[in-house]
């Protein structure tokens, strides 16, 4: 049983709500992260708390991806997609009604688990509802989308803090996630799941260690490695040579428009046929390592040169990386095969900044942006050597 099929205007609307859901996943992520640090009441009140509360959602996402993305598989995108928002929407809200450190803890985990299931199934029905020929704007809007509540949540996240407390930021999240879930209810359609083939484990484990799964999922992983540290170090490195936190804001805010400005662009060129997902993803691998490598040069130039070219280099690499996992994938399998991409993806974002700094703690930071550059390098001849290798090989 398949979806029937969707006039291209009505597609654009029901795109809508999906967008939404990026946003809202991504302003979850960031909007509460990049401000528990400054928040000063009891709920956190050491470094280790806050790290505790930051490895939560994360935690939740690597373990919970996977299993409702297969989940989204066997009953629909759409029950996943929408009861995933309300439980985002009833974690937030459940701060706002008790506002004590214990169900701090409880709500970041249920935001987590939440996401877990919103956040595959929104990807997998990305590509369900449209066609082959047009996944790569798909996806180029829908990581546009995730980029924005990337590089707004921790701005509006601090305004909210500033205006009225981790309750007020919670308040609108919860506000954020029910509303999308109403607009999704009422505007995305029921994409029913189809007949599956019985699927043991090693079923599953040849599938996720073939080819067309691991390449692209190790890029989008390298990529958001690189942009986790992007966001996290560059920072550092401006402030280590004098500048100012107005200017080091500026750069990582490059990093994420640039990445966001580069994802529909991208995700275009793919579908017209003037870039191919091999060339595409290799040359975000090397635009990514350079702007690593950039990140040593001293003062404003290095950090803004860093911040453009990993911003553009993960900007190519997300929509292209997304659109081949879809067309390498049976439709039935969508949901699952989004999860475990997802789940490579947040082991790169905790991956990468855990590299960079442990480098960093024996050498220095030059140092730790040097390996993670020469990571992604090495991944792009690997995937250039194969590519000639597979097109010199007898059919």
């Amino acid at each position: 049983m398949t979806h029937q099929p969707i006039s291209p205007a009505a597609l654009s609307r029901v795109m809508w709500p999906l967008y939404a859901a990026g946003f809202t996943t991504a302003f979850g992520a960031h909007g509460i992260a990049a401000n528990l640090g400054g928040f000063s009441a009891d709920a956190v009140t050491s470094l280790i708390v806050l790290g505790g509360l930051l490895a939560l959602y994360d935690g939740a996402e690597v373990v919970l991806k996977p299993v409702f993305g297969s989940l989204a598989d066997r009953v629909g995108g759409k029950p996943v997609l929408l009861g995933g928002l309300i439980a985002f929407a009833a974690a937030s809200a459940l701060y706002v009604i008790a506002d004590s450190p214990g169900w701090l803890w409880a709500a970041r985990l249920g935001q987590g688990a939440a996401a877990s299931a919103f956040s595959p199934s929104a990807s997998a029905m990305v590509a369900r509802l449209n066609p082959a020929a047009k996944r790569g704007r798909a996806f180029g809007s829908y990581g546009f989308y995730k980029s924005i509540g990337y590089t707004l949540g921790p701005l509006l996240g601090g305004v909210l803090v500033w205006g009225g407390g981790l309750r007020l930021l919670f308040f609108v999240m919860a506000l954020c996630a029910a509303a999308v879930a109403l607009w999704a209810a009422f505007v995305v359609p029921a994409v029913p799941p189809l007949p599956r083939k019985r699927q043991t484990v090693a079923d599953l484990a040849r599938r996720l260690a073939d080819r067309s799964f691991l390449a692209p999922t190790a890029a989008l992983a390298a990529a958001t490695a690189a942009l986790s540290v992007g966001v996290g170090f560059l920072p550092v490195s401006g402030a280590a040579a004098g500048l100012g936190t107005i200017a080091t804001g500026a750069a990582v805010s490059v990093l994420a428009a640039t990445a966001a400005v580069v994802q529909p662009k991208a995700g275009r060129a793919l579908d017209d046929g003037r870039l191919t997902t091999r060339t595409g993803l290799i040359a975000g691998l090397l635009a990514t390592a350079v702007g690593l490598a950039a990140a040593v040069l001293p003062g404003l130039i290095g950090v803004l040169a860093a911040a453009a070219l990993i911003g553009a280099g993960t900007g190519l690499i997300t929509p292209l990386g997304f659109a081949a996992l879809a067309a390498s994938t049976p439709e039935e399998r969508m949901g699952q095969t989004m999860g475990s991409a997802e789940l490579g993806r947040e082991l790169g974002d905790a991956g990468g900044p855990l590299l960079v700094a442990g480098v960093a703690t024996f050498a220095t930071l030059a140092y730790g942006y040097a390996a993670l550059a020469i990571l992604l390098a090495a991944g792009a001849l690997l995937a250039l050597l194969n590519g000639r290798r597979m097109a010199h090989a007898p059919s």
